[in-house]
């Protein structure tokens, strides 16, 4: 099978055939690069979705990202960063193996397809060349045979009349004779370029055309079969990919299949547990005790010997519920004698420890954190204070490192002088080594407020049992220590009990008296968005859309401080209410 032979009359066919073959290969070409274009894009896509949904450095979201979920999840975008990667892969190997290559062979296939054409273009000029030669020689040949037919007849007519002179009939005989030897010649032309036409027809279809066709047929093959070599590549550039792409994909799976439950139950405790025992009974609180006492017991000569076991017995609760700071106070309730507070007062040691408690919460409200995490629970201040003992040696790891490798400079300068002045790292030497004492310092200081929370935290129980009702029935209350308080409404945990444990005067009424002397201003309004039953010593109850003053914002623990008038103050759950803060009010505002 062969187009010379079976085709040798479709040269135009041909030419159309060929061209559109070319246009065949550059159209799967644009095919290919449409294709890269698009797996670009989508790497490009899936690389910002990723990026996206990772958790930003330094921020608070990298903190939650410390659960199995997170992590699964974390894992899931880095392998679909790798995944988008792949698809960037199929991109370049398509547009290396597949575009490069076919766009250089299409250049090469229309050079060759040009020269084949115009080899076949210039044989068939030849041929028609050869063609108008003899047709031509044909015209001319009979011609000069139809002249030589006309000039026979003419002398053959002359030689008849008898009319006609001998010179007339010679010389008609003579052009008859010339007619003739020209027409013998146009003859003879004409079969030698008939031969010669025959020849070149014959060497024509025989011969060049085939051949120009072979090499036209052998040029198209070889298209087809350099486009399905693409394909193929096309196929396998895909394949080649879909390992990886599977493994990315075991990473996905792997990734949730090491998700931990309980382990990221245990680290929700870890996150927010304080510390803290929860809170004992309440102790019975006898308002009738008062009511039995004669008006020499109002006398302030008769208070001071028998106002003690008043209040002993008829006293506040000593032990506060952490982390409220006062009870929810009522116009109804019985305000103990003028004269017995003046008495408690009289009979009191100086309330250091209260005042140094007061200190530090007046300070936490004004937005400062100590140094020392004092405002925290118990647990959550050890956790932060770890944290930073571990930082403070990272520090000075690296500081050390920094030193080792000045004084290993400095030695290369003392043996090699020419590289360097050893005076010159001195002060840098020095430098660092009065940074590393300083992070020494800091962190035995961070080391012993540990300490201190590491020795405390066993102790918890005995602090529950004092806000119990069940130990102030076991112990007499006369002895009180404004320490024992050390639950602060925004998470404080004072100081230790000290030589002066044995305070007389209540720290709650402490509390009062404060608050009713310097009230604190309103920084805003809420409406409770249910309603709430304060029955916990330092709440206040609440009724749905019942409209009250803000006068403490949520510091953390999940509860804010509101008033509803002079009398009646307490904690709610933030969370219950809908807060709405005035920018402009600075202490300006107070309601009385």
């Amino acid at each position: 099978m062969s187009w010379g032979t079976e085709l040798w009359d479709q040269f135009d066919n041909l030419e159309k055939h060929t061209q559109w073959g070319i246009d065949i290969l550059e159209k799967y070409i644009k095919f290919v690069k449409e294709r890269t274009e698009i797996e670009l894009s989508y790497a490009k896509q899936l690389r910002n979705l990723s990026k996206k949904y990772q958790p930003k450095k330094n921020s608070k979201e990298e903190e939650e990202y410390k659960y199995t979920s997170c992590k699964a999840f974390i894992s899931t975008l880095n392998e679909m960063n790798d995944y988008a990667g792949q698809h960037e892969v199929i991109s370049e190997n398509m547009a290396s193996q597949i575009i490069v290559d076919l766009a250089r062979y299409v250049q090469e296939l229309k050079q060759e397809r040009k020269s084949n054409f115009h080899d076949g273009r210039k044989a068939q000029q030849h041929i028609e060349t050869c063609w108008k030669q003899l047709e031509s020689s044909k015209r001319r040949f009979e011609r000069d045979c139809k002249e030589a037919d006309r000039a026979q007849q003419y002398f053959e007519k002359m030689d008849a009349d008898i009319n006609v002179t001998k010179a007339d009939v010679e010389k008609a005989r003579q052009q008859a004779q010339i007619r003739h030897q020209m027409a013998e010649d146009s003859k003879a032309d004409y079969s030698s370029i008939l031969q010669k036409f025959n020849h070149e027809q014959h060497e024509y279809y025989h011969t060049h055309i085939p051949n120009i066709f072979q090499k036209i047929q052998e040029m198209e093959e070889r298209r087809i079969v350099r486009m399905g070599e693409s394909m193929k590549t096309y196929a396998e550039v895909d394949r080649q990919v879909i390992p990886i792409i599977g493994k990315c994909l075991d990473g996905i799976v792997k990734a949730a299949e090491s998700i931990d439950q309980k382990n990221d139950s245990q680290l929700v405790i870890e996150a927010y547990k304080s510390g803290f025992e929860p809170p004992g009974d309440i102790e019975f609180e006898d308002y009738t005790q008062p009511m039995k006492r004669t008006v020499s017991d109002n006398s302030l000569s008769n208070s001071r010997g028998e106002g003690k076991p008043d209040l002993k017995f008829g006293g506040k609760s000593k032990g506060k519920l952490w982390p409220f700071i006062k009870k929810n106070k009522s116009p109804k309730q019985q305000k103990e004698p003028l004269s017995h507070r003046f008495n408690e007062f009289m009979t009191s040691k100086p309330k250091i420890h209260c005042f140094r408690s007061l200190k530090r919460g007046l300070s936490l409200k004004l937005g400062a954190t100590p140094e020392d995490f004092s405002n925290l629970p118990p647990e959550q201040r050890r956790k932060k204070l770890q944290q930073k003992v571990d930082e403070l040696n990272k520090e000075i790891q690296k500081e050390m490192d920094q030193r080792d490798a000045i004084t290993k400079m400095k030695d290369v300068y003392l043996k090699n002088p020419q590289m360097g002045d050893p005076a010159s790292l001195d002060h840098k030497l020095a430098e660092v080594s009065q940074n590393i004492e300083k992070l020494r310092l800091e962190t035995q200081k961070f080391e012993a407020w540990l300490a201190e929370v590491e020795g405390r935290l066993p102790a918890r129980n005995e602090q529950a049992r004092r806000q119990s009702g069940l130990y102030d029935s076991q112990n007499p209350p006369t002895v009180n220590n404004c320490a024992q308080d050390r639950e602060s409404p925004d998470g404080s945990y004072t100081e230790e009990q000290s030589q002066e444990s044995e305070v007389k005067v209540l720290a709650t009424d402490f509390d009062d008296e404060f608050d009713d002397e310097e009230p604190l201003p309103a920084i805003g309004t809420c409406k409770a968005l249910y309603t709430f039953e304060g029955q916990n010593e330092g709440t206040i109850s609440v009724v749905e859309g019942e409209t009250l003053y803000v006068i403490e914002e949520d510091k953390g623990d999940g509860w804010t401080r509101i008033r509803r008038n002079e009398d009646e103050e307490g904690y709610v759950p933030t969370s219950y209410v809908e807060v709405c803060l005035d920018k402009n009010a600075k202490g300006a505002k107070t309601y009385i």
